[in-house]
């Protein structure tokens, strides 16, 4: 936190000039001019809690401030990157919004004006002025450049495959154009040549792809395994997609009778990193490759170049501002993106319904990236259980919560209920009696003593319990029994000659032809 004294925060400050910006208060109408002006212009510094007769009043930095310098960035048009931090004036908290300038985007009010910086204050941009503004950042937007590539060089069956995603049946060359595909000098754009054509081969950039790496540890520096992927876009995202969840695998769990191979993520929300990674990454650094880091413990997904402005690591899920937008709306159609800013809430949300850890961002210099971890709030076999039980109809909307805590816990009562579900006495009572009803919760005692445990139809059924119930749809054979308890074919044998003998099965046939029916 900067600390100025009165006399050296006055010469700071000595004239508001093009890049200073003094605010008595947080208006988010007020602030959102200043950073528009200073995106448009060559960036600049707003200090709040300071009059315009440089006296300094104070602001202390609070959700409130924070929440209003947010707002007047996130309901602008292509405001610049910007970061908020406090600071004193001789003991006095003031804040300090520092907004960096763009060159490939013009930013505009929630209400449509472009400002600029021009001595010492904010002033609208009209006519030629403006249309020269608008024009030479346009050309700046490098997927939007041209690429030299001839349209001649598209094959035919990509041509084909986008035509089918966006309907198109004629003209595609000016449909290609409409789509920013097509550049006026009659070459593709980078963003067409990236989508309509093999990069590595027309673009000659071997690292416009997608380099996935299988690590034995967290640690190591040293790959296992490693691929390449190359070709048009929409098709790397894809394939990567599928060589991770190939590589990290499922989980085995059994269930009551059943066997299931659990992901070890969701596919939606590995896709969602890799497309997101696709669509923004920086595509002016053509020497370095998205790359994908399968370790124990999570998948890594590093796309080059730092977060479009005005987004932030702090404003991931409310900032929408995709740095390549002609090609998002293709991978768009590929159906291998979601609609604009729902890719980060995918990505959570995602994580937080299969009960895994939340992701992480990064950003550093001259990347971002997205940590998907492969472990959870619960086990593999607890999410499992749980899907299962979703499958059938027996746990609705929040009863999951409820049977996560008395997992963990041990057990729940109606007052944690009312805490974890946010409703009334009544109707926890009534999810509790319900899941109590199913089976899937044991009451011990009654009225304000009463607390719920684990039902007998949970998570760590025996081996004997879960033949037992299979016997009960069909005969076992020992082969049936291994799939469904994980046990080898002597233990399977073992268990079934136990349960015979105590009369719980009876044995009929012999050897390849014996199975196993319910006494």
């Amino acid at each position: 936190m900067p600390k100025w004294t009165a006399a050296e925060f006055q010469r700071l400050i000595e004239r508001e000039d093009d890049d200073v910006e003094l605010k008595s208060g947080a208006s988010p109408r007020k602030l959102q001019e200043a950073m528009v002006a200073f995106t448009n212009s060559g960036g600049g510094t707003i200090f709040i809690g300071v009059n315009d007769q440089r006296v300094v009043i104070g602001r202390r930095r609070d959700q409130g401030t924070d929440d209003a310098i947010h707002e007047a960035a996130l309901n602008g048009v292509n405001i610049g990157r910007y970061a908020i931090s406090g600071g004193t004036v001789d003991g006095t908290s003031i804040v300090v919004v520092d907004v960096e300038p763009r060159e490939d985007e013009v930013a505009q009010t929630s209400d449509g004006r472009v400002l600029r910086r021009r001595g010492g204050r904010n002033v609208a941009v009209f006519g030629a002025e403006l249309w020269e503004m608008m024009t030479s950042r346009a050309l700046r937007r490098y997927e939007a450049s041209a690429s030299g590539v001839p349209p001649s060089a598209v094959p035919c069956a990509i041509a084909d495959e986008v035509a089918g995603v966006f309907g198109w049946t004629e003209n595609l060359h000016d449909r290609w154009r409409e789509r920013g595909l097509l550049h006026a000098d009659g070459s593709l754009t980078i963003a067409g040549a990236l989508t309509l054509t093999l990069p590595e081969e027309t673009l000659g950039a071997a690292k416009f792809a997608i380099d996935v790496r299988s690590y034995e540890s967290d640690d190591s520096t040293s790959y296992v395994r490693r691929e390449a992927i190359t070709g048009q876009v929409q098709a790397q995202a894809e394939a990567a997609t599928d060589w991770i969840l190939r590589d990290i695998g499922t989980e085995m769990v059994v269930t009551g009778a059943k066997r299931h191979d659990v992901p070890r993520l969701p596919r939606r929300v590995v896709r969602e990193a890799v497309a997101n990674a696709v669509a923004h990454r920086d595509y002016a650094r053509d020497q370095t490759p998205i790359v994908v880091e399968i370790r124990p413990s999570a998948v890594i997904v590093t796309s080059p170049g730092r977060l479009p402005a005005p987004v932030t690591i702090a404003t991931l899920r409310e900032a929408q501002a995709p740095r390549n937008h002609t090609i998002i709306d293709v991978l768009r159609r590929f159906g291998l993106a979601e609609d604009s800013g729902q890719g980060i809430d995918v990505i959570q949300d995602g994580m937080r319904l299969e009960l895994l850890h939340e992701p992480l961002f990064e950003e550093t210099n001259d990347s971002f990236r997205v940590t998907l971890r492969l472990r959870g709030l619960v086990s593999t076999t607890e999410r499992a259980w749980l899907a299962e039980h979703e499958r059938q109809g027996r746990l609705r909307e929040g009863d999951r919560l409820l049977l996560l805590t008395v997992m963990r816990d041990g057990q729940v009562t109606n007052a944690r209920a009312r805490e974890i579900l946010g409703v009334d006495s009544v109707e926890a009572r009534t999810r509790l009696g319900r899941l109590r009803d199913a089976g899937l919760l044991i009451q011990h005692g009654t009225r304000g003593r009463a607390y719920y445990t684990l039902g007998v139809i949970g998570p760590d059924r025996s081996a004997e319990e879960v033949v037992l119930e299979a016997a009960q749809a069909a005969p076992l054979t020992n082969a049936i029994v291994r799939e469904l308890t994980s046990l080898d074919r002597y233990q399977a044998g073992q268990l079934l000659r136990r349960l015979v003998n105590e009369g719980k099965l009876a044995q009929q046939g012999e050897r390849r032809g014996t199975t196993y029916r319910l006494q």
